[in-house]
């Protein structure tokens, strides 16, 4: 049979780096085995539905180069790939539940299901669920007669239908992360499957549309376990148990302290994002910044979290996604959370950065500057020239700015005290006279401008490390940067001189 996974994502806002490495270990395990990876969204919750957010996904999966073999854009053959589209085949497969006994229509009004947790609310349960203990209590189809059940679906009032959880039953599910695992049915509730509005649940939908598009792994993270004895039942109530998907229950993405899932609000707090691209909420304008625009390279993104709950079994750390098809295996992936760590993620950054080729960097570091000087203020040429003397000190795509500005613009002199502290009558001669020198010089290139700056030293009773720093600061407005008599070269003769005589007088 035909490997087939699937990422099932809400479109109800950003798309969490959570959610990404799951699609990013859907597609290496299908990938690695030769099969499909399906994208299918999820959209049956209209009440959280937001405009823009499935766009906003597929965006994310290409920035990533994360394809998906079929989905709402690219179709497929077992269209449609938005379950608000196949809203019609849902209700026949409630309806064959209820015919089992396995599922039951609940009448229940928003002021009922209030009424029963505030009535039966206990200290050991202080917030009851609609379960094997309550449903002979309420409005249904368990407790009312046939005839009455007919009359109010006949004449439209509202209903959901609800799974019907058994009693004392023990539900088993292999997991190809966590082993084998129990779960005591009469924990679990009795889910709604059907809403009122005829939209199916997320238990239902699943089940379904695994069966019908031929899903044959199921990966999701673990916060969906408690839902699993549902979804196993489901398969069973509807006889597919022997197509039912083999399960992996991805572990989840922690703080930085280990102490809890990862969130948007961490990430606010501590300074970092948590999304992958841009995510501007169309109700509040409110914009939460991604890892894109902070300047990350998608293959580093991708990299990084592959390592986040999955190891090679070998000290190498950096995969391109190719060789992360060949070595990816699910059996690899940890049972315990993987704490994330920002400085690890953008060391994972610089090390892309320094082995990605100039010509490259430069196209991706364009628009950092063009957000700095405005389009079309500064000469492409330039950046080319730049990117290789400052990449080795370029973390994030932004710091191509920050590392070159004074490429492209006369920088503020930020350490003139370090010039000033130590400034004497043969320092001022030096530079002085050393500009002379250099307006006369017909050749402009590093070698010739420094073999000028030796020669002048000794006439001025100085040594090279009396002066040097001070040209840097005059040249970059502070004591960083690359080899001070390049920087010269780059920016030419006259912002030389222009710089040196701005500080000399």
């Amino acid at each position: 049979m035909k490997v087939r996974v699937r990422f099932a994502p809400s479109p109800t806002g950003g798309l969490h780096l959570g959610g990404v490495r799951t699609v990013l270990y859907n597609y290496l395990f299908a990938r690695a085995n030769g099969g499909d990876f399906v994208l299918r969204v999820e959209d049956t919750d209209q009440n959280r539905f937001v405009a823009g957010a499935e766009q906003y996904i597929m965006d994310c999966l290409n920035w990533c180069g994360l394809i998906p073999d079929e989905s709402p854009e690219k179709g497929g053959p077992y269209a449609p790939y938005r379950q608000s589209e196949r809203k019609h085949l849902y209700a026949d497969y409630a309806e064959q539940l209820i015919a089992s006994g396995h599922a039951y229509y609940a009448f229940d009004t928003t002021e009922d299901l209030e009424k029963m947790r505030k009535d039966y609310r206990r200290d050991d349960n202080t917030n009851p669920q609609y379960d094997h203990n309550i449903r002979g209590l309420m409005l249904n189809s368990l407790t009312l007669p046939p005839e009455k059940v007919a009359e109010l679906v006949q004449n439209g009032t509202p209903y959901v239908v609800r799974i019907k959880m058994p009693a004392n039953e023990t539900v088993m599910l292999t997991d190809m992360i966590r082993g084998e695992i129990s779960f005591d049915s009469s924990l679990v509730d009795d889910k709604v499957l059907l809403k009122a509005d005829g939209m199916p649940t997320y238990h239902l939908a699943v089940v379904v549309d695994d069966y019908l598009m031929k899903i044959t792994h199921a990966f999701r993270g673990e916060e969906w376990l408690p839902s699993a004895p549902v979804h196993v039942l489901l398969w069973e109530y509807l006889g597919w148990k022997q197509h039912m998907p083999q399960w992996a229950h991805l572990p989840l993405i922690l703080k930085p302290d280990g102490n809890g899932k990862l969130s948007k609000r961490d990430g606010d707090r501590l300074g970092f994002p948590v999304f992958a691209m841009n995510w501007t909420a169309p109700r509040t304008s409110e914009t939460t910044k991604g890892f894109r625009e902070m300047g990350f390279l998608p293959e580093a993104f991708v990299n990084m979290l592959a390592m986040l709950g999955w190891n090679s079994g070998s000290e190498q750390e950096i995969f391109s996604l190719d060789e992360l098809v060949e070595r990816f295996s699910i059996e690899r992936v940890h049972k315990g959370g993987a704490k994330f760590d920002f400085e690890k993620a953008k060391w994972f950054n610089h090390q892309y950065i320094q082995r990605t080729d100039d010509a490259t960097l430069a196209e991706l570091a364009k628009p950092y500057i063009d957000m700095e000087l405005g389009i079309g203020n500064w000469e492409l040429g330039l950046l080319s020239k730049v990117v290789p003397l400052v990449k080795d000190r370029c973390t994030l795509l932004p710091d191509f700015w920050a590392q070159g500005h004074f490429f492209f613009t006369t920088p503020e002199i930020k350490e003139e005290a370090a010039i000033k502290e130590k400034w004497n009558d043969q320092k001022q001669q030096f530079f002085t006279s050393w500009i002379n020198i250099l307006t006369a010089q017909p050749t402009w290139d590093h070698a010739v401008i420094e073999a000028t700056f030796n020669e002048e030293l000794p006439k001025n009773g100085l040594k090279k490390g009396d002066v040097i720093l001070p040209f840097r600061i005059m040249l970059v407005g502070g004591k960083y940067g690359p080899g001070v008599f390049v920087i010269a070269e780059v920016i030419g003769k006259d912002e030389t001189i222009k710089r040196i005589k701005r500080v000399i007088g």
